[in-house]
């Protein structure tokens, strides 16, 4: 066995069963637990306590864990519901947050905050969907036309993010060109592979196995999830993509081929999520907080403005295209669809860890990015949890559109439901 001390990855472990574990004891502390699992990894980082480095063990499953964050985050995108109206207005609003995101980059360019004004509009374009989804649903909106356009707008901004991240700044040193074709190609290849694996679940002796073999020790599709995830990040590695590429697209093709969910499995996805979100996401979250540059965030006054500026950003990137929502929503939830595309972290923290690796940023950059990331998460889903309050909703019931004689209800959508 390699010569390894699992000395740090015992107080990973301890840090994420206590961060959730304490926040089910004080309920007050309405905080996301990958918030407090971040800040405790700084705590007992390097640069606090620094009782544990980010050695072999933890780095694995670290990784591990990030592939599991985004297959699941993959899940969350129902491709089916982007279309018609849905569509044409998160699209609008994407298109709004790329133009808004690269003049920031610019400006931040040009004033000597950042190195890379292309990368810092990327980091900005992204929405935390995991983050995101349950808010919805805990005020019953997620199956709404609102709840609906808000998971679309968050849709197309991971894809965009992930897409536009893996094309001009992989770590790889092939050209656009070259990453633009490979792109093609590999995406070619998701869809033939998911043709192919979604036409063999058709097959009635291949079906009966899978259903025999899938709540015993065998836990067959499970397994099957595994091998798509790891397949598919090895594929992105090998055409010179990033891999969280890969582990996203894994996700989005597994829903696609999973239509019968609950017909027939309803536990599949339970046990996916007790895999990552139970053993390997918080490990995730907790090395982040590890390896976590407290020393170059607070190095000087510069880095540590950059932290309300890039939140700022943030609002104005993500925020700010929701106004195209005005039509369909009041302004209550206007803003609250602003406040809750503008919660990003994930992204921001495998996206920070590739500009660091390949230059693109600073320490300095990276931790107030992932410090910017840590207060959307803490401050603007509670913000839009209070701007919900009281809220009466029927989920997937819209109001009336303008125009009629009847006011809409306080709390429903203005429009007519979506195509």
């Amino acid at each position: 066995m390699p010569d390894i001390s699992f000395t740090g990855l015992v107080i990973v472990a301890v840090v994420a069963f206590v961060a959730p574990l304490a926040l089910g004891l004080f309920p007050k502390l309405r905080l996301p637990a990958v918030v407090l699992e971040i800040v405790l990894g700084i705590v007992i980082g390097p640069s606090v306590l620094n009782w544990v480095q980010p050695d072999l063990a933890i780095r694995v499953l670290a990784l591990l864990g990030l592939a599991f964050l985004l297959l699941l985050a993959g899940l969350e995108v129902d491709l089916e519901r982007l279309r018609g109206r849905l569509l044409k207005l998160a699209g609008s609003g994407f298109v709004g947050s790329i133009v808004l995101a690269a003049a920031i980059g610019a400006v931040l360019q040009a004033t000597g905050q950042v190195r890379s004004a292309g990368f810092v509009a990327i980091v900005l374009l992204a929405t935390s969907l995991g983050l995101v989804v349950p808010v919805l649903k805990d005020a019953g909106l997620v199956n709404s036309e609102f709840g609906q356009l808000v998971v679309a707008g968050g849709t197309l901004a991971d894809f965009g993010a992930v897409i536009l991240l893996s094309l001009f700044y992989s770590r790889e040193s092939t050209g656009t060109g070259t990453r633009v074709i490979l792109l093609g190609v590999f995406v070619l290849l998701l869809a033939v592979i998911g043709l192919a694996v979604s036409r063999a679940g058709r097959n009635m002796r291949l079906s009966d196995v899978l259903l025999r073999l899938q709540d015993t020790t065998a836990q067959i599709r499970v397994r099957g999830a595994v091998v798509l995830l790891v397949g598919f990040v090895a594929l992105a590695e090998r055409f010179g993509l990033e891999t969280i590429l890969g582990a996203f697209m894994a996700g989005v093709i597994l829903r696609l081929i999973d239509r019968d969910a609950m017909m027939t499995h309803p536990h599949f996805r339970t046990k996916l999520e007790g895999i990552g979100y139970g053993f390997l996401i918080p490990v995730f979250f907790v090395n982040s907080g590890i390896t976590f540059s407290g020393g170059a965030l607070f190095s000087s006054t510069s880095a540590i403005l950059r932290v309300p500026l890039f939140l700022a950003a943030l609002v104005v990137v993500r925020g700010l295209p929701a106004l195209a929502y005005r039509r369909v929503a009041t302004p209550r939830r206007v803003v609250t669809a602003g406040l809750l595309q503008a919660t990003s972290l994930p992204f921001i923290v495998a996206a920070t860890q590739i500009g660091m690796d390949i230059g693109t940023i600073s320490q300095a950059t990276g931790a107030a990015f992932v410090a910017a990331g840590l207060l959307s998460v803490l401050v603007f889903p509670l913000v839009a949890v209070t701007l919900l309050k009281g809220t009466e909703v029927t989920a997937g019931e819209p109001a009336r559109p303008r125009g009629s004689r009847r006011p809409a209800r306080r709390g429903l959508n203005r429009g007519s439901p979506p195509r």
